[in-house]
């Protein structure tokens, strides 16, 4: 895993599409506490995303729907 800085010469993406991905990732973030760590850290590169974030974000939306049947059930 690439570490996530400000600068890391990566190609740039569009911010608004990457603005819309972790707000999402933080309302889940919510009912999910275990994603607030890499939510927040996602977070600070909101200004100028490049693909390396884009990819660190596709990896924890590839957890969640891994967790999503996992669960307690309640009879």
């Amino acid at each position: 895993m690439k570490k996530l800085m400000k600068d890391n010469g990566g190609k740039k993406m569009d911010a608004i599409f990457n603005r819309s991905l972790v707000g999402n990732l933080l309302y889940l973030a919510a009912t999910l506490p275990n994603i607030m760590f890499v939510a927040s850290l996602l977070y600070r590169f909101m200004k100028s995303p490049s693909h390396f974030h884009l990819g660190a974000a596709k990896k924890v939306l590839r957890y969640i729907q891994d967790i999503m049947e996992h669960g307690i059930k309640f009879d």
